[in-house]
């Protein structure tokens, strides 16, 4: 059990990561058409889209990744507290 619990909090971490590169990305024009970018965008988008449509934007600006990133961080410490 105690392995799998690391290895699903680090698949949160690793996801974590997909995310914040995602949200970088997002700066420069063009780099989501990039090959990496295009990589990070399917693997994050699908996960964001939940988040699009439960918080609507806020002066153009999405909040979607804070608020995914936030959900992945307290399901580590979840499963952190399963041990």
């Amino acid at each position: 059990m105690f392995t799998i619990v690391l290895l699903l909090q680090r698949l949160i971490h690793l996801y974590t990561a997909v995310l914040v590169i995602y949200a970088l990305l997002t700066w420069f024009p063009g780099a989501l058409e990039s090959p990496v970018g295009r990589l990070i965008r399917r693997l994050a988008e699908p996960y964001l889209a939940i988040f699009d449509d439960l918080l609507p934007p806020v002066l153009g600006m999405s909040f979607s990744v804070v608020a995914g990133v936030l959900l992945l961080e307290l399901a580590s410490r979840g499963l952190f507290y399963l041990l």
